[in-house]
């Protein structure tokens, strides 16, 4: 093969790992805008019945796109549950404490904090996924870290129940990458299988669960209902809790975990200064300022050589060469949320 056919079939190849992570940093963006407006805004009191909403709206879609023989996954069988395993425990978790993490944490903190999650992901793709990584990448992940505890010190608007929400939602959010890149990769279920059996399990227990804490009857009595403008924000919640997972589990499928983690820390670099300027629950100290700074040129520094170092492994396949031009639109998943 010719140098020229070698690098236009490289560029092919890289298209769709382009195109999945900038679809992901973009609905991960909107998101967490969309999140904020219906939890922060408009005081809707429950979290969990809002990703039951983002669960329904994602079987639906599903549902009706393989009805319509747009989209092929497996039928329903009793070896799903276990090919499926931990994945839906973990998707449920990252779920809850991201939107009660959203709800409690101004957006600057909570895009901060979320930078640990870089941190969880590069651990587990160690033991779980046998790789390993070369030093100038862990001392960047070292560096952001060390950002987001400066900014953390001098968080003005502490929150204790806040920040242990955002600390279980990066490790949730990390164990959810890392399984459901092994689950693409080995169970057979393809990438509408795992996104609709995930939200097929846990739908039901998350209503139960949110019945049950009383959550739900808070959801049902909210006086807003009657306003136009929170129903579009819920339904937009909705069908973007759909288009989020959809856009991370596409790009696991095309990507790495950490690659995946990598983007989505580079849309929070717009979130956190966007939170900065609009939002209203942001309170300025210049430590604060400093930290979050150091954070996000951490995080630019670590994307850079991502995607333009080699990453190892012991497993074949493990190794390549990240070099892609989302290298220079930094995001650091949370995640999910």
């Amino acid at each position: 093969m010719s140098a020229r056919a070698r690098r236009d079939a490289a560029e092919h190849a890289a298209l769709p790992k382009f195109l999945s992570a900038a679809f992901y940093a973009g609905s991960s963006l909107l998101i967490t805008v969309v999140n904020k407006t219906v939890l922060t805004s408009f005081r809707f009191p429950s979290y969990m019945c809002l990703g039951v909403g983002q669960m329904v709206a994602t079987l639906l879609v599903l549902y009706a796109a393989k009805r319509s023989k747009t989209v092929q996954f497996p039928d329903l069988d009793r070896s799903i549950l276990l090919k499926m395993f931990p994945l839906p425990l973990l998707y449920v978790g990252n779920h809850i404490t991201g939107l009660a993490s959203t709800k409690k944490l101004s957006l600057p903190m909570f895009t901060v904090l979320r930078k640990f999650t870089i941190l969880m992901t590069m651990i587990l793709e160690v033991y779980i996924l046998r790789k390993t990584f070369p030093k100038r990448l862990v001392y960047s992940v070292v560096a952001i870290v060390l950002g987001a505890m400066v900014a953390a010190s001098s968080d003005l608007a502490f929150d204790v129940e806040g920040y242990t929400f955002i600390l279980l939602n990066d490790a949730f959010t990390a164990a959810s990458g890392v399984y459901t890149k092994k689950k693409l990769d080995t169970e057979g279920l393809g990438k509408y299988g795992v996104l609709f059996y995930n939200a097929l399990i846990i739908v039901i227990p998350t209503l139960l669960a949110s019945a049950f804490t009383g959550d739900l009857h808070e959801a049902v009595t909210f006086e807003d209902w009657v306003k136009a403008t929170f129903i579009f924000c819920f339904l937009m919640s909705c069908f973007m809790g759909f288009v989020l997972m959809y856009s991370i589990v596409l790009c696991s499928y095309y990507n790495s975990a950490l690659t995946t983690t990598v983007v989505g820390a580079i849309k929070n670099v717009a979130v956190a200064y966007i939170g900065i300027f609009v939002g209203g629950d942001y309170l300025f100290s210049w430590t604060n300022f400093l930290g979050l700074s150091i954070c996000m040129s951490g995080g630019l520094v670590y994307s850079y050589l991502a995607f333009n170092i080699k990453t190892s492994g012991n497993n074949t396949g493990a190794a390549q060469e990240l070099k892609t031009p989302i290298a220079e639109d930094s995001t650091g998943k949370l995640s999910t949320i």
